[in-house]
């Protein structure tokens, strides 16, 4: 049944509220946390919600510039617009990055204008579509729909409005992941991914990636999601790699789908590049499917619930009261037919009528669905990546049927998946912002303006970080490439310079080859599918290997390069595949789809499971040990932390301080690394021989760390006189 509301702020007091400022405020913090939670999402394929850290900034903030400079205090209503523009960033970002890297695989080029066009035009649909369910969702389904971490939001800022609330756990964990990873990966006082050969046992060994992020990220999805992943890195490194090598060691001939090199002579790596990498997408691609087939039901009642509540939506969107006004809906409408036309008539997306078509159809349903679910199980639970798996099979199976599976065709039915995603994404936590405000008693216009301002200002950074991430661990390489000359390369119009090291030695403009599918005959047959650079003789130069999801860790002059494994945009790439050229190994992807079923027949969530299996140990290990931090903090913690608490507990901020400061800082480092020499000037290995040989001072380095994190999940947690008792030294024996 409905429940009577009465706001914070009540309806008829108007108080400042949608100021330059906060507005100025609110897309810094966008900008920073889309950033991070992009970089995440390439390294692990997940997210965390930002619109309680941003809040709680915010607060801390303003009180700080009031204290400086004499002025008043920021209103709770500026507060709440500060966190409603700042949370786009990281559902654009997530909505990005399990897309728009699969063009990388399939063997195209991620250019620029197409990110920021799929990045702008899903998160501004998102918002829009959601605008005309606002009514029917949030006001006359309250007491219905939760919507936690909203809700938990608003709590943040009303404690704040009455003096509560601190940014300095915020500030101190971004601060400590800062220099953490400056020192870790800038400077290369110890190594960043510490690894030790298990000698009893052929294949196998232990790793992890000491870096604050993914310690954070274990602490917030907390022990089970945590151990679920390394159980999933585990199968991968200690059964699937070592069988491999057992098996294949005495073979002499190549096993599909390697090509020339045996089993005998590949190192551990490149046996999970070759296999293990398909197994574990195949895993991933039934994991996301069954996740979707598990929500049908919710799916189904929600998307007929909010279809059905459509002729309640917009009843109060004139209304007179300040609580009750929406942006107009023939702003809404116009600004969503401009936004499909745009999607439509763009070259970069290589969109037709058809898929224009299927993004509205798909959009406005799983819009629909993603707000309501949202209010239902929150935004970490909501399957977005399911929505976005059934969004491009579906896309792929009608291109299929009317006989559309050119390499063009794939680009289209990827641009209609990507901006789905993103406006799927973008659409829940629209719902949960718009809960916030609900709640606190904001203008629902002036939030919708603050989310479409957040979200094109975050849309437009974010293609720009995932590019310069991209470029900078882009190894270009001239090793093994075969003497042969392209047939018509004078056509070859593009060009394109190495960057990085060594480019100071190499300016030349190379022609541009993109190959994502070799011919079966001719010269080119020899060639992996992929991006080419090609001299003015038609010679092969380089090979461009791309720092997402690529697969040479060194460059030729043997220096590391960090990859991002960005495992669901595998997921992408393996469906459409899969569907439009029916070109995989097969045998692989079917073991992993295998290890997806038998872990839900055991009672054990397959995705993260089946991310697990294909990430590298090293990534998994350090979310385990975020997990047992959580663990810990929880038993210490017990029966002193109220439930409504736990989504602003200060481990749980000092754990997104941590996120955000190591993402910052190796978007940073990136940056430094593409400028000739500036990379090289942060290097202190050399005044510390052999520190990056042993592995003791990565783990010292990390686990103090993690005893930091615990520290600010108990102590900070303690009220002061309590702490003050309990730590207080007692008389000695």
């Amino acid at each position: 049944m409905n429940i009577e509301h009465k706001p914070f702020v009540p309806a008829e007091r108007v108080i400042p509220e949608f100021t330059p400022i906060p507005v100025v405020m609110g897309i810094l913090l966008g900008i920073l946390f889309g950033a991070s939670s992009l970089y995440l999402a390439l390294k692990v394929g997940m997210t965390v919600s930002a619109s309680i850290p941003v809040a709680v900034l915010a607060i801390t903030l303003f009180k700080g510039l009031s204290k400086v400079f004499g002025v008043r205090s920021a209103t709770i209503l500026e507060n709440n617009v500060v966190q409603t523009t700042g949370s786009a960033g990281e559902s654009i970002a997530f909505g990005v990055a399990v897309t728009m890297p699969a063009l990388l695989i399939l063997g195209y080029d991620m250019e620029l204008s197409r990110i920021m066009l799929v990045a702008v035009l899903g998160g501004l649909l998102g918002v829009l579509m959601m605008i005309p369910l606002r009514y029917a969702l949030i006001v006359k389904e309250h007491g219905r729909l939760a919507y936690p971490e909203g809700t938990a939001c608003a709590e943040v800022l009303m404690v704040g409005e009455k003096g509560g609330t601190s940014a300095k756990t915020v500030f101190g964990g971004f601060f400590l992941g800062l220099f953490y990873k400056i020192a870790n990966v800038g400077m290369k006082l110890w190594t960043d991914v510490p690894e030790k050969a298990l000698g009893f046992f052929k294949g196998a060994s232990v790793s992890a990636e000491v870096s604050p992020e993914l310690l954070g990220v274990g602490y917030i999805i907390g022990p089970r999601i945590a151990c679920i992943m390394v159980a999933g890195g585990i199968l991968s490194s200690w059964v699937l790699i070592p069988m491999i090598m057992l098996f294949g060691q005495d073979l002499l001939v190549p096993l599909f789908p390697s090509k020339k090199m045996l089993i005998s002579q590949m190192s551990t790596h490149e046996i999970w590049r070759n296999y293990v990498l398909y197994i574990g997408a195949g895993a991933v691609a039934a994991g996301g499917i069954i996740s979707l087939c598990q929500s049908l039901p919710t799916i189904a009642r929600s998307a007929l619930a909010g279809l059905g509540s459509l002729r309640a939506a917009g009843i109060k969107a004139g209304g007179a009261l300040r609580t009750e006004r929406d942006i107009a809906m023939k702003w809404v409408l116009a600004g969503s037919g401009l936004l499909v036309v745009a999607i439509w008539m763009s070259p970069s997306l290589q969109m037709n009528l058809l898929g224009a078509l299927l993004i509205v159809l798909f959009g406005f349903l799983f819009v629909t669905v993603s707000s309501r679910l949202t209010g239902e199980i929150g935004s970490s639970s909501n399957p977005i990546s399911g929505m976005t798996v059934a969004t491009l099979l579906l896309t792929s199976l009608i291109f299929l049927l009317l006989g559309w599976v050119g390499p063009g065709y794939r680009v289209t039915a990827l641009s209609v998946a990507a901006i789905v995603c993103v406006a799927a994404s973008n659409g829940g936590t629209t719902s949960q912002d718009l809960k916030t405000g609900f709640l606190v008693g904001a203008t629902p216009r002036a939030q919708q303006v603050g989310l479409l301002i957040g979200a094109f200002t975050s849309a437009l950074v974010i293609g720009y970080t995932l590019k310069t991430l991209n470029d900078a661990s882009t190894v270009y390489s001239a090793k093994n490439l075969p003497a042969v000359t392209v047939p018509g390369f004078e056509s070859l119009e593009a060009r394109e310079t190495i960057k990085g090291p060594g480019s100071e030695k190499d300016r030349t403009a190379y022609r541009v080859l993109q190959l994502p599918e070799p011919p079966a005959e001719g010269p080119l047959s020899v060639l992996a599918p992929g991006k080419y650079l090609v001299d003015d003789r038609g010679s092969l130069a380089y090979f461009v290997d791309p720092g997402i999801n690529g697969s040479l860790k060194t460059r030729d002059d043997g220096s590391p390069v960090q990859k991002y494994e960005a495992p669901k945009a595998r997921l992408m790439s393996l469906i459409i595949d899969g569907i439009l050229t029916r070109k995989l190994p097969w045998g692989l992807v079917l073991l992993g789809v295998a290890i997806a079923i038998v872990m839900e027949l055991c009672g054990v969530a397959s995705l993260p499971f089946a991310v697990g299996v294909y990430l590298p140990l090293s990534a998994s290990t350090p979310i385990f040990f975020g997990g047992l931090v959580r663990w810990l903090t929880d038993k210490a913690m017990a029966g002193k932390l109220k439930p409504e608490e736990a989504e602003s507990s200060p481990g749980i901020l000092f754990s997104s301080g941590l996120i955000a400061g190591g993402a910052i800082a190796g978007i940073g480092l990136a940056i430094l690394s593409i400028q000739e020499g500036w990379g090289a000037a942060l290097d202190m290995s050399s005044r510390f021989p052999g520190m990056l040989e042993r592995n003791m001072p990565s783990v010292l380095a990390f686990a103090g760390m993690a005893c930091v994190l615990f520290l600010a999940g108990t102590v900070l947690n303690i009220p002061k006189k309590e702490a003050e008792a309990h730590f207080k030294p007692g008389p000695r024996a």
